[in-house]
């Protein structure tokens, strides 16, 4: 048992606090890692505000890098010293999809057996299993991905989350191939991340459509080809007239909201695909007529955490990183401490930052 320090969220709507946890020694199948940096994610402040569950005390943060410190029994796969992108799809191997050939929608994903607590005792429900706004953090051993240990921490570690979530939404849920139109509705870090899996994949036309010029403008330097201002005009009707009336191959929602997937739904070209990646809420329901979901025929998919394999996409990312053909620095918009993250939310909800990533060992700056 060792003590760190993390930061919590403690009940619905409440300011996040910075507070000492303990962080058990793993057990079988389980490691500590040492976090370098962790992103501040639309993800943690959805647990912040009550939208994922109410498993409060939350300890948030979950789009990490770090240094493995010690494994428990029977872990063969990381070492202590290896440098690792922590996901949270540590594949079971044993589940219907997993045994089917299709780990990427394991059903039974692998987190830590043992809690991490508050001194006086209190469980701790880690964001997405991992709980990486912390110095140190116990996961599944089968959640720490090993990667090119000479990549910078701040950049790779977003591929835990959101990055990941934008190319694999683009890669390996919409199949996007060579000569593809692609339409991205939001250009936030998922939106943006997609333009770039877009442009990855090949697409010949790639529109962004956002209501913030800013946006837009960083979707242009990051690879889109033509843009929308979806406040200034009707997104379907100008998606239409940039693909010759016939509408995108594939349309991406990275908002997750009924108005944006009916904008997806009718922008995409016959026997084209939508792909929703962004989050909806609970509460949100969706009307379209049978008959247009029948006669528009094509594709209608979700994509969870870009339907990504981390084993196999991780490494193979970070390497085109390192090459210098995949531009992860761009996404990384601060570097902050690990007290600033009440402050990167307010940043995050107003649409000032792609990622404020907090820095916890200057090794990951």
């Amino acid at each position: 048992m060792q003590k760190a320090t993390g930061v919590i969220a403690r009940s619905k709507g409440a300011p996040v606090e910075l507070v000492t946890i303990l962080v058990p020694d793993p057990g079988p199948g389980e490691a500590v890692v040492r976090v370098l940096t962790c992103g501040v994610c639309h993800t943690d402040l959805h647990y912040r505000e009550g939208g994922i569950g109410d498993d409060y005390p939350y300890l948030l943060g979950h789009e990490a890098a770090g240094v493995v410190e010690s494994v428990g029994e029977g872990v063969t796969d990381v070492a202590p010293g290896d440098f690792v992108v922590l996901n949270w799809r540590a594949v079971c191997g044993e589940c219907r999809a997993c045994k089917r050939g299709r780990p990427w929608y394991c059903f039974n994903t692998h987190n830590a057996t043992q809690k991490m607590t508050l001194e006086d005792g209190t469980e701790l429900s880690p964001a997405l299993g991992i709980g990486a706004f912390a110095d140190r953090t116990l996961v599944h051993a089968g959640q720490c991905t090993k990667v090119d240990p000479d990549a910078r921490a701040a950049a790779v570690g977003l591929l835990g989350c959101g990055v990941m979530a934008g190319i694999g939404a683009a890669i390996n849920t919409g199949n996007v191939s060579r000569g593809d139109t692609v339409a991205v509705i939001g250009c936030g870090g998922v939106g943006t991340a997609a333009i770039v899996g877009a442009r990855l994949a090949g697409a010949a036309k790639i529109i962004a459509v956002d209501l913030d010029d800013r946006k837009l403008a960083q979707a242009v330097e990051l690879g889109a080809t033509h843009t929308v201002n979806s406040r200034e005009r009707d997104a379907v009707e100008a998606i239409r007239e940039l693909t010759d009336s016939f509408g995108a191959d594939v349309v991406i929602d990275a908002v997750g909201r009924p108005e944006t997937w009916t904008q997806a739904f009718y922008a995409r070209d016959l026997a084209g695909t939508v792909v929703l990646v962004g989050v909806p809420t609970p509460d949100m329901e969706l009307s379209v007529p049978l008959l247009d979901v029948f006669g528009r025929g094509g594709s209608l998919k979700s994509s969870w955490y870009g339907d990504c394999l981390p084993s196999r996409d991780f490494p193979m990312l970070v390497d085109l990183y390192q090459q210098g053909r995949l531009p992860l620095d761009a996404f990384v918009s601060e570097e902050i401490g690990i007290d600033d993250v009440e402050a990167a939310f307010e940043k995050m909800h107003h649409g000032d930052v792609l990622r404020s990533v907090v820095v916890l060992d200057e090794a990951g700056a």
